[in-house]
């Protein structure tokens, strides 16, 4: 039974109800534990006084739910502002993870969703300030990134096109901050600011999110402003010149408007040394800030504004070379060859040494930002939520995409602009006691263009690269030198989405939830790139092997169409112990467009190539979640997800297709098997996931060949049964931390160990399989080690890849297929201390 305290006033209505947590043993403040609205998304946070502010139209009396680790969770009716809540020690007790993906405050082992839950203090002492560093922490996301551009980011292995991005296609992973959609894949590259909560859920959840998203979304929460003042600071300093600071202030401007105000900079030397200009590459150098007001005109009227700009400007990302493939050739194309001809040695013998050769200056500025406006309503049993945004991105690079230092390409710049608008409103609430639910209607509009212009272009040694038969004509004096092509795009698109998912008890233990959703899409395309430069001539065999390297193209798409999708999960609660769930899903992804140039054939543009077909998902999963006891959880999700007309991203050797090219596999499947669990025995903390993931073409009849198979016979060859790119057969994380009370310099608190360990197998890093390009299985350690404060004083001593392991991420081959491969090389061991203070 709930305890209820009694009040000498009769209930009255408040905008702010506060009071105070505390250790009912010692009458210490509890600094961090939860208060939160039981059925509803109003929450919060103890701050270092063990204050908590709740904003609300509802009337007290009301129930809250009250959490903090290491202690038992507790359900009480509040019947009186400015109390004082005491909680009791439970040291074998785990509170309840409390998320709002579906739109309501509800435990996350409630949800029949699998669904991992990272909060902002576990990634802020892990040390994962973006989700490059999150994918550590929960095994099945996968990100690859060369730059910000190129990033892939993947759940379960699907997601978006593996290798170097192609703007023409949609991402298959929903990137939501707040409630807004990022579209952009290079917004996942950007630092977290003042992040709440991340909950990352796998599968298809087109029918509870505003953009479909057919394998899985990332929802991000950040800390919301608040009417009590409220401060927290960080500085942290590692090896490599690292430097991050991070800051965040809150606290009322009137009665009913309160702001927040947040920072985040990150700064780190280059981890390689560019031999060619003496000068350190692939450093950091991240600033962002991000505001809020928060206005409560009445109690049931809630309208949240957040601003936020992030910009990253690097000196370049440049890769060394990993290894050279014997291709097909004849032996005076061999990568070894050519440069032999050419005089050239690289000055490293393995990509370990973290030298790279680049002849062209190298630079990755990268900035979004945007505006937002959500209002949330209560209305009847429920909340209507009203979410307008825009947001942008600025691209401005420059790239070596030969990987060594001579002039074979000498200028790969891919200069964008990208503007998006987006509508959401829906309703979520009770319909009845034994219905509920969530429905809405999505808007998104983009418009994604070249920023003027795109330019790619060759240099004076690109004539011996290019070289296909032993005529003199190569070596026209010339004939290659500024050769280059530049192309000028825009994809304007409409997404209109009606979504619905319902949850309708139908008894006690069994709920069925139907999801629908509606999705209308069209893309309006204009390519165009123009050859320039080289020599100008009128002899038709100059002009053809100029044409081997680049060609004039043009096209144009209009392309609309409608499609339904939507699940249907049926879930048997057998107690508060005991969750299953099944779910049967079917999901789509849209039209497929080629914006980074189409290979030819027979002097051809195969303009046929340009659009590539929508993706169809159909998506089975069976998942238990369960409590073995109060002290710990276990939860198990088998899948299988079949995809039709899978979009990927394939190599072709023609230089003037360099980031490669879509195209549709006719088939792939991947099924899987994930365990993850945590248990707390007194003060200690373990929590353990593992994936098991098996990707595979199961028809893929026309794919390129690998790079060790150009120049045979086929350029095309069927890859069924062969494995998808970037997937692990087996990957996992361990986490624990152990804490005891003590006092530091007179400060009481806790001291804390944490040890977590990633791990994952061998995976294959080429859209065709290739013997070559596969990455070795590896093993990443990370720990910290420090006190927290009871005063809200907070510092701790934290190393990642503590073992040193070299490590690659990807394995890229070059432009034109010539033999040679450069390496993602990971991050080695880097260490460092941290000081963090909240008010």
């Amino acid at each position: 039974m709930p305890a209820i305290l009694f009040a000498q006033n009769p209930p009255v209505i408040n905008s702010t109800v506060s009071g105070r947590v505390v250790d009912a043993r010692t009458s210490e403040n509890l600094i961090g534990a939860t208060v939160t609205i039981k059925g509803t998304t109003n929450g919060a946070a103890t701050d270092a006084n063990g204050q908590f502010n709740l904003l609300t139209g509802q009337r007290l009396p009301f129930t809250v739910v009250v959490s903090f680790i290491g202690y038992k969770t507790q359900e009480l009716v509040l019947n009186d502002n400015d109390i004082e809540i005491k909680l009791e020690e439970g040291a074998n007790q785990l509170e309840d993870v409390v998320i709002s993906s579906r739109r309501r405050q509800e435990a996350a082992q409630e949800v029949p969703i699998p669904i991992s839950v990272v909060g902002g203090q576990r990634a802020e002492d892990a040390g994962a300030f973006n989700v490059n560093r999150l994918k550590e922490l929960v095994p099945t996301v996968q990100l690859y990134a060369s730059n910000a551009r190129n990033t892939t980011l993947n759940i379960r292995g699907l997601g978006s096109t593996y290798g170097l991005t192609n703007d023409g296609v949609d991402p298959g992973v929903g990137f939501y901050v707040d409630g807004v959609y990022y579209a952009r894949p290079a917004a996942t590259a950007l630092d977290f600011i003042d992040i709440e909560r991340v909950e990352v859920l796998r599968g298809p959840q087109g029918t509870l999110f505003g953009k479909n998203t057919t394998a899985g979304a990332f929802n991000i929460t950040t800390r919301a402003a608040s009417f009590t003042t409220g401060a927290n600071m960080e500085l942290s300093y590692g090896n490599y010149g690292f430097i991050q600071a991070k800051g965040s202030l809150t606290g009322p401007l009137s009665k009913k408007l309160a702001a927040r105000v947040s920072f985040t900079g990150t700064q780190r030397n280059g981890l390689f040394y560019n031999a060619h200009t003496q000068l350190p590459i692939n450093d950091v150098n991240n600033i962002g800030i991000r505001g809020q007001l928060l206005y409560t005109p009445s109690d049931n009227v809630q309208i949240t504004v957040i601003g936020d700009v992030s910009d990253q400007k690097p000196t370049g990302y440049g890769w060394p070379v990993a290894g050279v493939v014997p291709t097909k050739r004849a032996a005076y194309r061999q990568f070894n060859a050519i440069i032999a001809d050419l005089n050239y040695k690289l000055p490293y013998t393995s990509a370990f040494e973290r030298i790279v050769d680049l002849d062209t200056p190298s630079k990755a500025d990268n900035q979004l930002g945007g505006v937002s406006v959500n209002a949330d309503i209560k209305i009847g049993n429920g909340t209507l939520t009203a979410t307008s945004a825009w947001r942008y991105w600025i691209w401005t690079p420059l790239n070596d995409r030969d990987y060594i230092g001579l002039p074979v390409f000498t200028i790969s710049s891919g200069n964008s602009v990208h503007d998006q608008w987006s509508q959401e409103i829906r309703y979520s609430g009770k319909v009845s006691s034994k219905l509920s639910g969530v429905v809405g209607v999505f808007g998104l509009w983009q418009d994604l263009k070249s920023d003027p212009v795109q330019t790619e272009e060759a240099g004076s040694a690109q004539w011996r690269f290019a070289q296909s038969s032993t005529s003199a004509l190569w070596k026209t004096p010339g004939l290659f030198d500024n050769f280059g092509i530049r192309t000028t795009n825009e994809i304007k698109s409409t997404s209109l989405a009606v979504f619905a998912q319902a949850d309708w008890e139908v008894t006690d233990r069994i709920h069925i939830l139907p999801g629908v959703r509606y999705n209308y899409d069209k893309k309006v395309v204009d390519y165009s790139r123009v050859t320039y430069g080289g020599l100008q001539t009128t002899d038709p065999a100059l002009i053809a092997l100029k044409n081997g390297v680049y060609t004039n193209q043009a096209f144009n798409t209009d392309y609309a169409q409608g499609n339904f999708s939507g699940q249907l999960s049926v879930q048997y609660k057998h107690s508060t112990n005991f969750n299953a769930y099944a779910t049967y899903s079917v999901g789509y992804k849209p039209i497929g467009v080629n914006v980074g140039g189409l290979p030819t054939a027979n002097g051809r543009v195969l303009i046929d190539l340009a659009n590539v077909k929508p993706e169809y998902v159909d998506h089975k999963e069976f998942g238990i979640k369960t409590r073995p006891s109060g002290n710990s959880v276990l939860n198990l999700t088998l899948y299988r997800s079949d995809i039709r007309d899978y979009q990927t991203q394939v190599q072709t050797p023609e230089p003037g297709v360099n980031r490669g090219y879509l195209a549709n596999a006719e088939k792939v499947r991947v099924q899987g098997l994930e365990v993850d669990g945590n248990v707390r025995l007194n003060n200690l903390t373990l929590n353990a996931a593992v994936a098991y993931t098996d990707g595979k073409y199961v028809r893929f009849t026309n794919a390129p060949v690998p790079l060790e198979e150009v120049g045979g016979e086929q350029a095309f060859k069927d890859v069924s049964g062969g494995r998808l790119p970037g997937i692990s057969k087996w990957s996992g994380s361990v986490g624990s931390e152990v804490t005891t009370r003590g006092t530091f310099m007179g400060l009481k608190g806790n001291y804390f160990l944490g040890v977590d360990e990633f791990f994952r197998s061998e995976f294959s890093s080429s859209p065709s399989p290739s013997q070559y390009l596969n990455i070795n299985g590896y093993a990443l350690t990370n720990a910290r080690l420090g006190f927290r404060a009871s005063n809200g004083l907070t510092f701790f001593l934290w190393g990642r890849n503590v073992f040193n392991k070299d490590y690659y991420e990807q394995l890229l081959a070059a432009p034109g297929s010539y033999g040679q491969y450069a390496g993602i090389v990971g991050d080695p061991r880097t260490y460092g201390v941290t000081i963090r203070y909240t008010y």
